[in-house]
């Protein structure tokens, strides 16, 4: 990027979020700046339904997938989007729910529409205004909400909110600056994010091959018999995976009853399966509510799973128990018995995760579930204790260099976002002087790679 200057002279704004600026802009309030359009779908005709992402701007409700609020049936209170409007989700604003549209289409009716005043503003650099984190937070102090994140702002918060405008010029100068870097670290974002998706393939892989095929390359082989496993160590042991474990399902304590709850029993459910190993979860019960209920102590050493959600969709969250726990109706818990050993068994199941899913089905509300009857006859080959102890220490020595990769990865990914945020509030808000700014030839972008 080269070094940034600051300008030569500065005026306070005394507006904390955004410090002084330079002395020949102009502050204005955000209702001269933009204009609030409030246009309804009255007739219904326009179906083009478009949702606002968190960090991905406007997109059209299909390519938003199966997260969020749901598409409404009845279009005719939705509000009118045209393209080139700034679109903020007035509950996750802070989050980074804004972006300008390309579509013209519909939206929720507690989203904002704004359209850029072009006599003081382009319409682009009114989405960097409004992309500056600090502007954000500041915004959502005037938020009404039980969470944060969930704090509803209106336009009546931002209107009287000024905001710091360079001339016409100057905005264009800022605006081929920050598209260019921005570009740039979004580039190097994509590529972190490339090589996460890599080594998380590694890493299933990993998993895979080692609990179905073993360690050893030359050990003889036999068809299992099993399609989709093919062949596997003459040595392992056919079961089917209902005489390797005992199962228990979960329930939910009555809500209305206050003595089940807030006390020191995790009570888990597939919001809590992030993780491989559990000991905690969202919310406690109390011994009153195992007592009372339909829920049960699980004990240490047991694999969780997740048998109905919509996360079965693609993903068999399992975790293996590191203290006892409860879990709620949508989740199993699966008790080894002797012929194989807890942990070898959660990796068991992370590596057979493809062929779990293929046991997934759409119950008559629509939710996924797994067909517990046909996964209890699975036929599976094993090995002996001792082999899966062999194994089990080999997975963990690959996932600890794979996972420490990851990390590294997503800790690069974290920084560049943190400066790709810094860049846009210094330039928006005038702590860096961009006005003889020029884009790096390609001869200079060769010698920058060189350096």
């Amino acid at each position: 990027m080269g070094k940034q200057h600051e300008y030569s002279e500065y005026q306070s704004t005394g507006i904390a979020w955004c410090g002084k600026v330079p002395a020949h802009w102009s502050l204005v309030p955000c209702r001269a700046a933009v204009d609030h359009v409030v246009e309804k779908n009255h007739d219904g005709k326009v179906q083009n339904y478009l949702s606002v992402m968190a960090n991905v701007g406007v997109i059209p409700y299909e390519e938003k997938g199966d997260i969020g609020n749901k598409k409404p049936d009845d279009l005719s209170k939705c509000k009118l989007v045209r393209k080139g409007q700034l679109v903020i989700n007035s509950m996750n604003y802070s989050i980074g729910s804004y972006g300008m549209s390309d579509y013209d289409g519909v939206c929720s009716p507690v989203y904002i529409i704004l359209q850029a005043n072009t006599d003081t503003l382009h319409k682009r650099f009114a989405l960097r205004v409004f992309e500056n984190t600090p502007f954000q937070k500041h915004l959502a102090t005037f938020g009404n909400g039980i969470l944060a994140h969930r704090a509803a702002i209106g336009w009546d918060d931002i209107k009287g909110q000024y905001i710091p405008v360079p001339p016409m010029e100057e905005q264009e100068k800022i605006l081929h600056f920050l598209d260019h870097e921005t570009a740039k670290i979004d580039t190097l974002i994509e590529k972190q994010q490339q090589l996460i998706k890599l080594l998380k393939e590694k890493r299933q892989a990993v998993i895979s091959h080692a609990v179905t095929k073993g360690l050893n390359p030359e050990a003889p082989m036999k068809d299992s018999g099993v399609a989709w496993l093919g062949e596997v160590p003459e040595h392992w042991k056919l079961t089917l995976f209902k005489y390797l474990v005992s199962q228990m399902g979960g329930g939910t304590p009555d809500k209305g009853n206050v003595s089940f709850w807030n006390g020191d029993i995790p009570w888990v459910s597939p919001k809590d399966m992030k993780v491989d190993y559990i000991s905690t979860s969202q919310d406690f019960i109390t011994d009153a509510a195992v007592k009372n209920s339909s829920t049960k102590l699980v004990p240490e050493q047991s694999i969780l799973m997740v048998v109905r959600g919509m996360i079965l969709i693609h993903s068999v969250p399992v975790a293996l128990t590191t203290k006892p726990v409860t879990i709620n109706q949508d989740m199993k818990a699966l008790i080894p018995n002797k012929d194989i050993q807890p942990e070898f068994l959660l990796f068991f199941l992370k590596g057979i995760k493809d062929y779990i899913l293929d046991f997934v089905e759409t119950s008559a509300h629509g939710t996924k579930c797994l067909r517990t009857e046909d996964f209890e006859n699975m036929q599976l080959f094993v090995p002996p204790i001792d082999e899966q102890v062999v194994i089990l220490s080999s997975i963990k020595t690959s996932l600890d260099k794979l996972d420490s990769l990851i990390q590294k990865a997503e800790q690069a990914i974290i920084l560049m976002s943190e400066r790709r945020t810094a860049l846009i509030s210094a330039a928006v808000t005038g702590k860096i002087d961009v006005r003889n700014w020029q884009a790096p030839t390609s001869q200079d972008q060769a010698l920058e790679q060189t350096a």
